[in-house]
């Protein structure tokens, strides 16, 4: 116990830092012993922690079930396909691939959008730039099918990355090509595995030879693939400027010697722009010398030294729009972000806007509620570094990863961030005015030295608070007026 208490005591002195310890180098080549001396975590990003993107494109069409649709479709017996030929027709009259001019973004607005993360309280966003359905949301030289070309015939990233830049944010392009390459072509008995997103089917587009549409259904040699892979992530970057670069997973389908290739480019790239960037991986697949992990719906159960990253919905259900959709309360992100954050994390929020570009108005009002606490509490959570402990309370999360369960937290939940000798401890729910409570982390059964505190407020109140701190740890009275029906917040200053 001691031996964790003395980790998480450095760890907290310095601020869970990079352990980069090497000059940056002015040109970065190819090998990952050059791209290991990139520092893969910004410092922009550690001081961010929230940010929102979007799940948008061509899969927005169909509006049903899930963002899996354009796959799920062509499983036959799936609910999906009973949907899809009740709806469109027999799939060898209406493949996934006639949904494109029905993709016209009609209503989009960059800068409403990005008004509307900056109100949510976000330091950073962007879109989906390709998701494993091919589709490419900008004015792409190598992928003709794109929203230049086809649909909308506007070049959608182009047009975020304006808006986003322009006030002061830091863009986001998420990349999920790598699982469109079809790989089990040869083998039957794999033909609906997922590996490949497009189930390959004799009777179907998905096994189209066309020179346009095997590249939709991502019917091309391995090695076009790859290059096409490089290319588009190419345009990306020199046209763009992307921040973040994050990759969905089956990276392991791209050999290494384009990863290398599109990490010098991106790195080099950002030094031409006097840019720190960074990139995120899944599950182990770019080395962490070089990006910063991600948990898909998941998170860490403790304090990490690395910095990592977790995406999240606003729905319960699909990452892009359906007609159905469900959503989380902003309570539940608040809460999430507040335990992410106390771990040395930081959450991006996924929207899912119709498929004309308009953000429906319930999950608005929920990223206006987040940005609302977010007024009041954000010193807890911008430019904050995690303390000697993460948190206290009943509410247990049991594994670290990805998909982990939900936890349901409450007001004798407490997750603890840092800024010097400042300690805001977040307590994740309203126990009652004028009630005693309790921070038992401030207890040398926990501390190896207790600090001395010489102011305690609550964010967002301007009563004087009683406090004490004693064997047993700190106490202090709630307001008597509430404060928050969600979080609130502690400022602790120590000497």
């Amino acid at each position: 116990m001691k031996k964790n208490i003395l980790l998480l005591s450095a760890l907290a002195l310095t601020g869970c830092a990079s352990h980069k310890d090497v000059p940056a180098q002015r040109h970065y080549e190819p090998t990952w012993e050059s791209l290991a001396q990139y520092d893969e975590t910004a410092e922009w990003f550690k001081d961010a922690k929230f940010g929102i993107y979007a799940h948008w494109g061509v899969l927005s069409v169909p509006a049903y079930a899930n963002d899996w649709y354009p796959r799920n479709m062509h499983i036959i017996g799936s609910d999906e396909n009973k949907h899809q030929v009740a709806t469109y027709g027999p799939l060898n009259k209406f493949g996934y691939h006639d949904f494109v001019p029905m993709f016209k973004a009609e209503n989009f607005d960059a800068n409403a959008w990005a008004d509307l993360f900056v109100k949510a309280g976000a330091k950073f966003g962007g879109v989906v730039a390709e998701h494993h359905d091919g589709w490419s949301n900008w004015d792409s030289k190598i992928n003709p099918w794109n929203s230049m070309a086809m649909g909308p015939h506007r070049d959608l990233v182009g047009e975020l990355s304006k808006a986003i830049h322009g006030r002061g944010l830091k863009l986001v392009t998420s990349f999920h090509k790598d699982r469109n390459l079809q790989i089990n072509k040869d083998n039957p008995d794999k033909w609906g595995d997922d590996i490949s997103y497009f189930p390959y089917n004799p009777n179907m587009a998905t096994s189209s030879n066309d020179p346009l549409l095997s590249i939709m259904y991502g019917n091309i040699p391995p090695e076009q693939f790859y290059k096409n892979w490089l290319g588009e992530l190419g345009e990306l970057i020199d046209n763009y400027s992307p921040d973040l670069i994050y990759f969905d997973s089956k990276m392991t389908k791209i050999p290494e010697k384009y990863k290398q290739e599109f990490l010098a480019h991106y790195f080099n790239h950002s030094v031409a722009t006097k840019q720190q960037v960074v990139v995120t991986h899944k599950e182990g697949e770019l080395p962490k010398t070089v990006s910063v992990e991600d948990f898909e719906k998941g998170r860490n159960n403790a304090i990490t030294q690395d910095f990592w990253l977790t995406d999240e919905t606003v729905s319960v259900g699909s990452w892009s729009y359906t007609n159905d959709l469900g959503l989380k309360t902003a309570d539940d992100i608040i809460d999430l972000l507040a335990d992410i954050v106390s771990k040395n994390g930081a959450l991006m929020l996924n929207v899912s806007p119709k498929a004309d570009g308009t953000v429906p108005q319930n999950q608005q009002d929920i990223l206006l509620e987040i940005g609302s606490w977010l007024n009041t509490n954000g010193e807890a959570i911008y430019a904050s570094r995690t303390w000697n402990v993460f948190g206290e309370g009943p509410a247990k999360q049991e594994k670290g990863g990805m998909f982990v369960d939900k936890v349901t937290y409450g007001a004798k939940d407490v997750r603890y961030t840092r800024k010097g000798k400042t300690i805001y401890a977040i307590v994740l729910g309203w126990p009652g005015s004028n009630t005693e409570m309790l921070l038992e982390s401030f207890s040398g059964k926990t501390l190896n030295q207790i600090p001395k505190v010489k102011n305690l407020r609550v964010l967002g109140s301007a009563e004087v608070i009683k406090y004490h701190l004693d064997d047993a740890g700190l106490h202090f009275t709630t307001p008597a007026q509430k404060v928050d029906d969600k979080a609130f917040v502690v400022k602790i200053e120590t000497e």
